[in-house]
């Protein structure tokens, strides 16, 4: 037992020690190199992910004794979110009226743009109660967080096996029906790493979802955020993201036919909201202080935006 505690101390000092290294160095030296600050926040948050997976686990099989698992994937999500704005200051900021529409529209379809590793943080601040995310069939092969997964509820889908992706969607809608559960889909599929403010095109599952089980999709709108995580720049800094929720799409009498035109008018709703967000006055305020070092010299900035005169 005691030999277990001691490598088990041993693993945590071994990362502890490198991170606050890095925290340190990024924060003394005046003409510091991104990569410290990038290797601080992403150690974090690697760190931040495996105690509240930890704690998912926990959680779920606490409150699976009274039959509230469904609650768990919502109280994980609120732990990495102050867990990752306690060690790497980045926050997600909800515009009003966002929380209302997340909180009032029981079951729903809730929709996200896919930008980065990140978006695990945005689920962290959207996530309503009663709420659970689909993911692809391997993660639930990690150890902790697909354990944690697997026990709270999570709709898994095979990206390989068409049919077995439609079972689980059937399955997704029944129980959305029943418990009024809500679910979350990125419906980019895939994250875009993008310095513009864009989205990739849509797949239609969670689309069909939606007309299947003839409930509303509440889209989310984080805007572009390249300027604090870029990772092809190898920058992540601290600061706090926009969220627009966007007011909830009705889908009742709809049927398969209408998925390619409901997707396709949800996307250019989020687009265009997206694209207003990038050109608003904080947006540009934000963008030129973040292109800015500490000795006043401007940077090559993350974000490109164009602006109409």
């Amino acid at each position: 037992m005691y030999s277990i505690l001691y490598y088990c101390a041993l693993a945590t000092a071994l990362y502890v020690l490198p991170t606050l290294l890095f925290f340190l160095l990024d924060t003394t030296l005046r003409h510091k190199p991104p990569i410290f600050g990038f290797l601080a926040r992403c150690l974090s948050s690697y760190g931040c992910l495996l105690f509240c997976a930890t704690y998912g686990l926990l959680a779920s099989l606490a409150l699976r004794l009274n039959g509230s698992h469904r609650l768990a994937q919502w109280t994980t999500a609120r732990a990495f979110a102050l867990t990752m704005w306690l060690t790497t200051g980045v926050s997600f900021d909800i515009l009003s009226p966002g929380k209302r529409y997340l909180s009032d529209t029981r079951p729903s379809v809730i929709i996200g743009n896919h930008q980065t590793e990140l978006d695990v943080l945005l689920l962290g601040h959207v996530f309503p109660r009663w709420c659970s995310v689909t993911a692809k069939k391997s993660l639930k092969r990690i150890p902790f967080l697909g354990w944690f997964m697997a026990l709270s509820g999570t709709v898994f889908i095979d990206r390989v096996d068409r049919a077995q992706a439609m079972k689980a969607f059937e399955g997704a809608a029944q129980e959305m029906r029943e418990h009024r559960q809500n679910v979350f889909i990125f419906p980019e599929g895939t994250r875009s790493y993008a310095r513009q403010p864009t989205l990739l095109p849509f797949k239609k599952g969670a689309f069909h979802l939606a007309v299947q089980a003839g409930v509303p999709i509440v889209p989310v709108v984080a805007e572009n955020y390249s300027r604090i995580l870029d990772v092809k720049a190898m920058r992540f800094t601290g600061g706090r993201i926009r969220v627009r929720v966007l007011e909830p799409i009705r889908t009742e009498g709809l049927e398969a036919k209408d998925v390619d035109e409901l997707a396709s008018r949800t996307r250019e709703m989020m687009l265009s909201a997206l694209e207003e967000m990038a050109r608003d006055p904080e947006a540009r305020a934000v963008s030129a202080e973040s292109t800015r070092g500490g000795d006043g010299t401007a940077k090559a900035s993350g974000v490109e935006v164009k602006q109409e005169i």
